[in-house]
């Protein structure tokens, strides 16, 4: 008798979200080890803006090539390619001996990861109902959030026990960890051998449905303003999270004066207030469609609050106190996430499932060169002029981000 699970989609969801965690404590540690290994190694501001674009630009770059992967291998296949693939990247840290080294391996690393979001929209429109969508996609952003809020902790005991290098070999480690549970686990939710009658009903039933092979193809979504406009908007928005991703705990032992083992302690807390964004983000659009109202007036709903918030980061780093300057940055983190969420599902309520995968890498090369730029510039940026001026244009990019979203972004397009 073939052994039946219960809820296997929530067992699903999970994974994502490990895997999310994993992508992100393999992207972060380089961020939390920063300060010592910037000042070994002897590279500067914008030699470690280098090191970080090189990085973004292969994440980017696969953006395209991940979802094109995504559609043809399905979602099974390629997250495990691809989670190897960085996994052995992030390890390969272990092995720098300078800035062009270091540049090698981030764009090594890039080059797998971006695959994680590709797999899992693909996923979220196979096995979730419009309701659920969004806390899935919020679970999705709390496992970015948790991986943050883990890495600087971990990261920085390793460091402090056993020297840098063997932080990369440790956190590279756990994705194959990962790799048994998934392959285990899933399969699409017409072919899983232990999903419920119950369940696939609902997951077959509540889905968007499949167009036939072929019914649009990419030139022809290129002409519809809705691509161009979630492109446009998170190419604005999008690079907020990058900075606090790479920058912040250089930031705060650089110019608030925190030493290596209290950016450790403390630099969790604006990623655990990420977390709580994307949770409460995805669980407030469900709960609006829930309760009646149309899927994309609840997602504008959450998403214009969020943006009125973001305007805070022009007070960051004037901040007197350093307890001030994280509160600050705490609720510019809540704020992003929460949109992030809902700015993320927009593409599985707008785009037909059979073109999740290309479409999301589409989205995502335009708005992962608007992350690139943002990441070049910081360093130049923070070299001539100090953070100041960072902060000042975070500040102003979500309200022009919403602007652009409700200006092209109208009604879903018909599979």
């Amino acid at each position: 008798m073939t052994l039946r699970i219960p809820h296997l989609r929530w067992g699903i969801a999970a994974l994502l979200f490990f895997s999310t965690v994993i992508n992100y404590v393999d992207r972060q540690a380089l961020s939390v080890l920063a300060p010592a290994i910037t000042k070994e190694l002897g590279i500067s501001e914008v030699e470690y803006s280098n090191v970080l674009t090189a990085f973004m630009a292969a994440y980017t770059i696969m953006y395209v090539g991940s979802g094109f992967l995504v559609d043809r291998w399905g979602a099974r296949l390629a997250l495990g390619v691809f989670i190897v693939w960085w996994s052995l990247a992030n390890m390969s840290h272990a092995l720098v001996v300078g800035v062009w080294s270091l540049g090698v391996f981030r764009f090594l690393l890039g080059l797998g990861e971006s695959g994680n979001f590709m797999a899992a929209f693909r996923v979220v429109s196979e096995w979730y109902p419009a309701k659920e969508r969004a806390l899935v996609h919020g679970l999705i952003q709390g496992g970015a959030a948790i991986g943050a809020i883990i890495t600087p902790p971990l990261v920085t005991w390793i460091y402090v026990h056993h020297g840098w290098r063997p932080a990369f070999l440790i956190t590279g480690a756990l994705g194959f960890v990962w790799l048994v549970g998934w392959l285990l686990l899933y399969h699409p939710p017409e072919k899983h051998p232990h999903i419920t009658d119950a369940e696939r009903a609902l997951v077959i039933a509540e889905t968007l449905p499949t167009a036939k092979a072929g019914t649009v193809s990419w030139r022809q979504l290129a002409r519809y303003p809705q691509l161009w406009g979630l492109m446009g908007a998170r190419f604005i928005s999008d690079p907020v999270w990058w900075f606090y991703l790479f920058w912040l705990p250089k930031y705060l032992v650089e110019q608030r004066g925190f030493t290596m083992a209290e950016m450790g302690m403390l630099a969790w807390i604006p990623y655990l207030s990420a977390d709580l964004g994307a949770i409460f983000g995805g669980w407030l659009s469900g709960r609006l469609i829930a309760g009646g109202r149309p899927v994309l007036s609840a997602r504008f709903r959450v998403m214009l609050p969020c943006a009125l918030i973001m305007p805070v980061s022009l007070a960051i780093h004037q901040a007197p106190s350093r307890v001030m300057t994280i509160g600050l940055i705490c609720v510019v983190t809540f704020a992003h996430m929460a949109w992030k969420t809902n700015q993320n599902t927009l593409t599985n309520d707008l785009f037909p499932k059979h073109l999740i995968g290309a479409t999301s890498g589409l989205l995502a090369f335009g708005t992962g060169l608007g992350g690139t730029l943002f990441v070049w510039m910081t360093g130049h940026v923070v070299q001539g002029f100090g953070y100041g001026a960072i902060f000042v244009l975070m500040g102003l990019l979500h309200p022009l981000s919403y602007l652009l979203t409700r200006g092209l972004v109208r009604q879903p397009i018909a599979a």
